[in-house]
């Protein structure tokens, strides 16, 4: 173990403890759960027309990563709602999905800059936890978004993780006679990953003639997806589907499932809803994916940490939506007309 890896260990250790000394009356989030919810179409219903902005102010923005299509689709979002309420926001990533240590490093950079409030989607539940104790310290806001959870955080806004498992559990159960099926993992430790595979497990496994006989991580990797998907096939020739915890590793799985000749046999599905994931269910490859609308999210997430900026009192969790897209509703959501599609979720 490097020396820098130690370090961070520690601090986020230190963090941990000092978190919990600080926030006695917060207990450990799981935002599926929480109670202190709401869902992101009462907002204006509950706490009214979106406040007035005051001039000058400056949102600061920590991703995962740049290099996948979700999260550059997040900043849009941002970008959006930024635009239309004269807010300045600077949105920052780490270089890959890996890379904790830099990401930490942009967060608390952030902070020493002086912005008025601060979203942060970690790379895992712990690696920001530093930083937000800083700025926790500093008075300055902060909102957890998409998807891995700040254990102590006071404001999160994502959708329901669980969730995009049990919607493609329930598809296969709906769609097929039963059989094999297998889940390729996002990155272990983090929130998202676990809840979308336990959606995906308990379901299946809790209907009549299904049996999940592979779970294996593939760290949110295309190429680590193919491969472990090349294995569970030699493995299991008679599979008959996959649930793939993102869309960037499930196109991966499908080239897998091409390259054994398995695609009139194999159904795959992801997650996120990025663009390729859309374009491959038209040309009838992936199955489908869980759309949790990245773009939206974006912009809800600005929404309710300008409110919180404001002193509105917002629950907990603010809950963004999601669908299963497939080849009978892929025109249905495929807009990039944010208002549009607001009228299309909120009709359902």
């Amino acid at each position: 173990m490097t020396n820098s890896i130690k370090t961070f260990l520690t601090v986020s250790a230190l963090a941990l403890t000092v978190g919990a000394a600080q926030a006695q009356d917060l207990a450990p989030l799981n935002s599926d759960s929480e109670p202190d919810r709401m869902d992101w179409s009462e907002l204006e219903e509950k706490f009214g027309a979106f406040p007035e902005v005051p001039e000058g102010t400056r949102v600061g923005g920590v991703s995962k990563t740049l290099t996948n299509e979700y999260w550059r689709s997040l900043g849009e979002g941002y970008a959006n709602m930024a635009k239309a309420h004269d807010v300045d926001v600077v949105y920052q990533a780490a270089a890959n999905e890996g890379d904790q240590l830099g990401q930490l490093s942009i967060a608390e950079t952030l902070i020493t800059q002086g912005f008025d409030a601060l979203l942060l989607s970690p790379q895992t539940d712990a690696n920001l936890l530093p930083a937000y104790e800083t700025a926790v310290a500093q008075d300055v806001p902060v909102l957890n978004v998409n998807d891995a959870v700040i254990p102590l955080v006071a404001n999160y806004v994502g959708n329901v993780q669980k969730d995009n498992g049990v919607r493609v559990a329930q598809w296969f159960i709906d769609n097929t006679d039963g059989g094999k099926l297998a889940v390729i993992e996002g990155q272990p430790g983090v929130f998202a990953a676990g809840q979308r595979t336990a959606g995906f497990t308990e379901t299946a496994e809790g209907a009549d003639g299904f049996d999940v006989v592979a779970s294996v991580p593939a760290n949110w990797s295309r190429e680590q997806a193919f491969n472990a998907a090349s294995t569970i096939l030699q493995q299991h020739p008679d599979l008959i589907g996959f649930y793939a915890n993102n869309d960037g590793m499930a196109l991966g799985v499908m080239e897998a499932v091409k390259a054994a000749g398995l695609q009139e046999q194999v159904a795959v599905f992801g997650t996120d809803g990025i663009s390729d994931a859309y374009a491959s269910i038209r040309a009838g490859d992936l199955t489908g994916t869980v759309d949790s609308f990245p773009v939206l999210t974006g912009e809800i997430a600005m929404e309710v940490v300008l409110r919180m900026l404001d002193g509105q009192d917002l629950p907990r969790v603010v809950s963004t939506p999601q669908a299963l897209i497939t080849a009978d509703n892929v025109d249905a959501y495929a807009t990039s007309d944010m208002g549009a599609l607001r009228e299309v979720l909120l009709a359902e």
